[in-house]
Order: C-alpha cells, then structure tokens, then sequence
C-alpha cells in the first residue's frame, strides 16, 4: 500500500520549495520559504510519527540546519545531497536513518559499481538509499546528477532496477521535470517504477492533491510512496493539508 512521506528540502540553509529543473549554482525559482527551520519540521514529523522521510541538502550552507534536524528526529530521517563514501557513516552517526546517494556513483557522467560497491560495504546496504532521480528524454529516463543539470547516460528500467537492490534498502526518484511545478505526477514513470521494484520506493515530482496517493497507489499496484511538496500547506500550498496525508497514512494502517 502506498504510503505518504515526509520531506524538508534545504537551500541556503532555508527550507524551501523550488522548481527541481532550475537549480543551478546561480539559484533556483522558489515556491516556498520557510519561516521556520529544519529541525521545527523535523519535530513536527517526529510528533506525528512519520516515518521514512527525507532531508535533501541542495547545495551549499546546509550543514547546520541539516545536523540541527537529525539531532531533532533521531533515525526518523534519511539525508541526501552530497553524500560520498568519506562522510557517510558520519551522517548516520549524526542521526540520520539512512544516507541517500546520486551524484557519488558516478565519475564523468558514467555509473560506477566499484563506487556503489565500496559505499554499500561501507554503510551496509540497509542503511543506503539509492537516488535515480531523473530527467525524460527521448531515449526514456535518464538518471541526473549534480542537482539535476547534468543529464546522465544512464537509463532508469527494470534491468538496472534489478542490478541495483542488492546494494540499497530503498530508492529514491524525483521526477526533475515536473518537481516544484504542482502539474501532476510523472503517471509513466510511477507506472514503470511499480512494476519493477521490489524493495521501498518513494517517487517526489509533480503532486498536486490527497487523490494523488490514491492515484500512485493505483497505478503502481501499491508499491511506490509518494512525497507531496510544493502542493502541502505546511509549505505554502493549498491542494492538500499535511492532516490529510497523515489520516491518509493512518486509514491504511501505515506507519
């Protein structure tokens, strides 16, 4: 059964809501700043016992709002966004669930096993989360790293799904093209996820309402999560209340 899960987006060491496909080093298009800071999301999750969530550093100047969050939410919180094989273990140490990483496997724009073998034994593959977060083109979708503007050579399908799970716990996909747009969810991509997993997936891109997690749940037999950002009213939304999700969660004995 699809579940709904927590995030916190960091920018600047701000909790943000932007637009996934223009975050470059020059900044990005904003929805939604907070007044409050991570580790207040961080509690207010704890409070409500979410779990599997995840706090996303992008970019530089995170450090302290992220290392304040997971302090708040012990284990409650999986971490992402410049996660390499040297600093890992210490985010776990810091507090944080699992580790979730993209742009470490790869070397020059080429998927690196050597890489994801070194780190999953480092960690444990239970404590890893594998991000394929990704961009549509015409070849289908294709992985994308450094905060999304680099558009890699490796194709998201069933057979590298396959090759990847012995090494992780969980995915993790952001739908780059329509993240932050509030235009609804990537159904394909939701679709072929479904279909292939066989360990926890969470999909973020797109959602626009509590009929979303009806709607993932549909199409990917219920075995994708789905994240709702820019659309939630804790941050600045109007399509669905962070109450909605949590009865969501709670109706279908999820927790």
């Amino acid at each position: 059964m699809t579940a709904f899960r927590p995030c916190i987006d960091l920018h600047e060491g701000k909790v943000k809501q932007i637009v996934g496909g223009t975050l470059s080093d020059s900044g990005a298009d904003t929805n939604f700043e907070s007044e409050y800071t991570a580790a207040h999301y961080a509690a207010l999750y704890k409070k409500l016992d979410l779990q599997g969530g995840h706090i996303i550093s992008l970019g530089a100047n995170n450090q302290h709002a992220l290392t304040n969050a997971l302090s708040t939410y012990p284990k409650g919180l999986q971490v992402g966004g410049g996660i390499t094989i040297g600093n890992a273990q210490r985010y776990l140490e810091a507090g944080a669930s699992k580790v979730i990483v993209t742009s470490h496997l790869f070397e020059n724009s080429q998927f690196s096993w050597e890489r994801l073998s070194n780190l999953s034994s480092e960690v444990g593959a239970h404590n890893l989360v594998i991000d394929l977060s990704c961009r549509r083109t015409n070849m289908g979708w294709m992985v994308a790293t450094n905060r999304w503007q680099t558009i890699t050579d490796t194709l998201i399908d069933a057979q590298l799904i396959n090759e990847l799970q012995p090494y992780c716990a969980e995915f993790l996909i952001h739908s780059a093209d329509v993240e932050g747009l509030q235009a609804g969810i990537d159904r394909d991509l939701v679709s072929l996820l479904g279909q292939a997993v066989s360990i926890p997936t969470t999909y973020a891109g797109g959602a626009t309402s509590i009929s979303d997690l009806d709607l993932v749940n549909t199409i990917s037999e219920g075995n994708i999560d789905l994240t709702i950002g820019s659309a939630l009213d804790i941050f600045g939304g109007s399509g669905v209340t962070l109450k909605d999700c949590v009865d969501w969660n709670h109706k279908n004995s999820i927790n």
